[in-house]
């Protein structure tokens, strides 16, 4: 799919991918006097088509608590109600106590920020504030502000951006491992404004030396104008170029504000007429014409009575917003609520996103833009598109996840399944199809429209999806609710199944794993083990006589397997049941077992069949990308190698499923990818059932613990994966499975509402995402499940392996 623009055809930009400007060295901007003698109209088309195509539809924020260091500074500027003369303040400072009280009731709203502000130099004026740092130990405002920085990411984890005004290289550099970003207005580069007498910190060498010098030292950078002190558009225009020519030397500049302003009362300038609002929007439109397509453009939201404009002039974030703490630079002005933040935002037709206080095209670069001790903190915070994480949720914790899609129950039917299946399903409800699609514009809405008229989605297009937000994600979860209602009907299926993990002994080492003990894992949970043969018989014989019509088989790769164990574990099974449907080996275990026996792959897999194996698990998958396997799996089988023992087992008549662990620290890139090469292979052989995501479960996970990895996705990640699976699998897999083990019940729900339509199985005895901290219990039974699906209005069946109907004579046993 495409999008046409100006009558010639070029591929769907995805809003927030990560990556550098596009074409740095051949971007040029249009000449000062052309913008200056543009029509406004004209210029504000212009500007809002680059925002477009450099950052779709996507609006961003950072939710962040203020933190006003101190409000004492040397300079005294015409407009500022933030700088107070000692007499007006309890302390020059505030307390260590104080500013961690703050950075916690912040991390308890959920925010990521702390933006700390201050004064200038404030010691050199006031020897009060000199003998406040000098009795608590520090030799400046900058030495203090270090030392609180360190503190709230240590103690809290939000991340500090550090607004100190300008300052020297070295201030920059002491504060560069204890700050994600920094930031200073360069407001203007006119030297002889009234508003400007008497502040020596804002002279427009020493703040455009302080933007360079930020550049040297690969700070990521916040800076803007202000508008409406005394300046005109021609000055405007001077520093907006100043500012985008810094980045063309050193890519450092990430987000840019035009602030508007609006006279104090108790200041020189009280009586100074405010910036009107066409000015405001004359010049944001020429800062997005003047600046490199990929900077950020920010226009603050509570200095506005009326956001729609600024959207339409090309802003693409609303800065830093505050659930905890005002504006203390603006306090008269409350911030907006988040939730009518949103509704602006989406009435224009964009998408609101929360982000970190560095941006996501810096944060994927941590080795060049970060310090090494603020890597983790802010791997820790991000999503997989390295923005902030919405919310408290992760895979297998308890924190219920947010309300994505609508879980109302299922409506009248609208059309019937357009496929046989072997069990015959229900008629659809039409549960999306009977309402309108969820509202969505720009790309997102244009992969759809395509989805919506049989077109099948490509690699950079599920890529697109991914990145939906808000009424995006509801958009694309419905698409997906209708592929499911089409294909499946309303049936919830799942099977009456009990694991078997014969050892968690394991030579392999994969960074994720939690589950297998090694030599360097035994600190982890659990004791070493490996069953005897007649446990795996006595398990199954308990399992069959409760109903169970299979039996999952995993482990470790334990150093004294040959490949003839896992016949012997098959003779076991059928020993203790005749009849159980035998899902077992995974792709590593067969490989490997047919390595160590040096038998091809082909004849092992065929003997193993002919002792009673019937389908294969398709985990060992993690993500079929070389570039994250060699991260999370180093040692293990390559996604061409997968890819071939799934193919040989296709072969051989052995059906298996597609499984993808994600959250850990791939992208959206690679899950993209992960699906159109398992898609290729099923237009090959056919021979997947399901598509079961796995999310990561970070809680005792090596890699997590060794801070290389994100804390799993998100909630919106994790339902994408099932909608997007579904969309990118229409017509070549018709299962969709939601594993309630790393779901809950809650997240189980909004992801049937969005193109799953299986449960999977009971799971006696699960130990692998328990032993990563999943908290989830280990058994689920047909009650358990019965009430999840009850509030959606959909009936629930059991099922075989293979997706028929489970025997009436089998179905129901277990309690």
């Amino acid at each position: 799919m495409t999008r046409r623009m100006g009558g010639t055809e070029s591929p769907a930009p995805r809003p927030g991918a990560a990556g550098p400007d596009p074409a740095p060295s051949s971007w040029t901007p249009p000449s000062h006097e052309w913008i200056l003698a543009a029509d406004p109209d004209d210029l504000v088309a212009a500007a809002a088509a680059v925002r477009d195509r450099a950052h779709g539809t996507r609006v961003t924020f950072s939710p962040k608590v203020f933190i006003p260091l101190t409000m004492l500074c040397r300079d005294r500027c015409g407009y500022c109600t933030f700088a107070k003369a000692p007499a007006r303040l309890d302390a020059p400072y505030l307390s260590m106590d104080e500013v961690l009280d703050i950075a916690r009731r912040g991390r308890d709203a959920g925010v990521r920020e702390a933006l700390f502000t201050l004064g200038e130099a404030p010691e050199d004026r006031y020897p009060v504030a000199a003998r406040w740092l000098a009795e608590h130990g520090y030799a400046s405002t900058v030495d203090y502000l270090v030392a609180c920085c360190k503190a709230v990411v240590e103690e809290t984890g939000l991340l500090p951006h550090a607004n100190a005004g300008a300052l020297s290289e070295a201030e920059l550099a002491a504060l560069r491992p204890v700050t994600a970003s920094q930031g200073m207005m360069l407001e203007t580069l006119r030297g002889d404004l009234a508003a400007h007498r008497g502040a020596p910190d804002k002279a427009p060498a020493r703040r455009l030396a302080t933007l360079e010098a930020a550049g040297r030292l690969a700070v990521p950078f916040t800076t803007g104008i202000l508008v409406g002190i005394g300046e005109d558009r021609a000055d405007r225009l001077v520093a907006l170029s100043a500012i985008a020519e810094a980045h063309r030397r050193h890519g450092h500049v990430q987000e840019v504000i035009v602030q508007n302003f609006l006279p104090k009362p108790s200041t020189a300038m009280a009586h100074h007429p405010a910036c009107p609002e066409a000015e405001l929007v004359w010049t944001i439109a020429a800062a997005r014409l003047l600046l490199p397509p990929a900077v950020h453009l920010q226009a603050p939201p509570n200095l506005a009575e009326d956001l729609a404009p600024l959207l339409r002039a090309g802003i693409d974030d609303w800065g830093g917003v505050s659930p905890v703490t005002l504006d203390h630079v603006n306090p008269e002005r409350p911030w907006p609520a988040l939730d009518a933040l949103a509704a602006a935002t989406e009435a224009e037709g964009f998408a609101l996103a929360p982000r970190l206080t560095i941006y996501p095209e810096l944060a994927v670069e941590p080795e060049r833009w970060l310090d090494e001790a603020m890597r983790f903190a802010v791997l820790d915070a991000s999503d997989a598109e390295s923005l902030a994480r919405e919310d408290g949720w992760c895979s297998g914790g308890e924190t219920p996840p947010p309300l994505l899609v609508d879980v109302a129950p299922a409506r009248a039917p609208a059309t019937a399944p357009t496929s046989a299946r072997p069990a015959t399903p229900s008629a659809p409800s039409g549960h999306a199809a009977a309402r309108g699609h969820a509202a969505a514009r720009g790309p997102v809405a244009e992969v759809l429209a395509g989805v919506m008229l049989g077109q099948e989605v490509t690699e950079d297009e599920i890529v697109t999806l991914f990145s939906a937000r808000g009424p995006e994600v509801r958009a694309v979860a419905e698409v997906a609710d209708d592929l499911r209602a089409q294909r499946c009907g309303d049936e919830v299926s799942f099977v009456v199944n009990r694991n078997i993990n014969y050892t968690n002994v394991c030579t392999f080492k994969c960074r994720f794993c939690a589950f297998s003990k090694g030599p360097l894992s035994l600190n982890l949970r659990g004791a070493p083990y490996l069953l005897e043969l007649d446990e795996v018989t006595r398990r199954v014989a308990e399992a069959d006589a409760l109903g169970a019509t299979e039996v999952c088989l995993q482990g470790g790769i334990h150093p004294s397997f040959d490949g003839d164990y896992y016949l012997d574990v098959l003779r076991a099974v059928r020993a203790g049941s005749e009849r159980i449907h035998i899902h077992g080996f995974t792709e590593l275990e067969v490989t490997e077992g047919a390595k160590r026996l040096g038998e091809p792959l082909e004849s092992y897999l065929r003997r193993l069949k002919d002792a009673g194996l019937k389908t294969l698990p398709g985990t060992a998958a993690e993500i079929l990308d070389d570039e994250i396997r060699k991260i999370l799996c180093p040692d293990k089988v390559t996604t061409t190698e997968w890819l071939e023992a799934h193919r040989t087992a296709h072969r051989v008549g052995l059906r298996s499923n597609v499984t993808i662990m994600f959250g850990a620290v791939e992208r959206p890139r690679h899950w993209a990818r992960h699906l159109v090469r398992t898609r290729a292979l099923q237009k090959e052989t056919g021979g997947f059932t399901e598509f079961v995501p796995l999310p990561f479960v970070h809680m005792a996970s090596p890699i997590y613990l060794q801070r290389r990895a994100r804390r799993g996705p998100t909630f919106r990640e994790a339902l994408l994966i099932h909608a997007v699976g579904r969309i990118a699998y229409a017509g070549a897999i018709d299962n969709v499975q939601v594993s309630w083990v790393k779901m809950g019940p809650q997240g189980v729900r909004q992801i049937l509402c969005a193109g799953a339509n299986d449960l999977g199985g009971t799971l006696m005895d699960e130990n692998i995402s328990r032993a990563a901290g999943a908290s989830h219990g280990q058994r689920m039974g047909e009650e358990d499940l019965r009430e999840i699906v009850a509030p959606l209005g959909r009936p629930l069946v059991q099922r075989t392996t293979l997706y028929e109907r489970a025997e009436p004579a089998a179905a129901g046993a277990i309690p």
